[in-house]
């Protein structure tokens, strides 16, 4: 993981918009399990606001490396402060 050396005003911001975040709704069906769960859209659409009311995003940057692909995904902050951590797919 990676971070800024301070992230005190993330840690901040995000515990506020995490106390504004409600659950997302189950409206999509898996048929093979037979199960409910929240896809994206629906996931996105109660993070949306609160992240922005509290300044903060999220950005995933792929990329294509030696036998497979990259994705790094950032928590960003107005201030300039960051988390972020990157995950490799074969």
């Amino acid at each position: 993981m990676n971070m800024s050396d301070d992230i005190s005003a993330l840690a901040a911001a995000l515990s506020k918009a995490q106390g504004a975040i409600d659950d997302a709704s189950k409206g999509a069906v898996n048929t093979f399990y037979r199960s409910k769960y929240a896809d994206l859209a629906a996931v996105r659409s109660v993070i949306r606001e609160p992240l922005a009311a509290n300044d903060l995003s999220v950005v995933q940057l792929p990329k294509t490396v030696s036998g497979g692909v990259e994705v790094t995904t950032m928590l960003l902050h107005s201030s300039g402060q960051f988390i972020s951590e990157s995950l490799f797919m074969p």
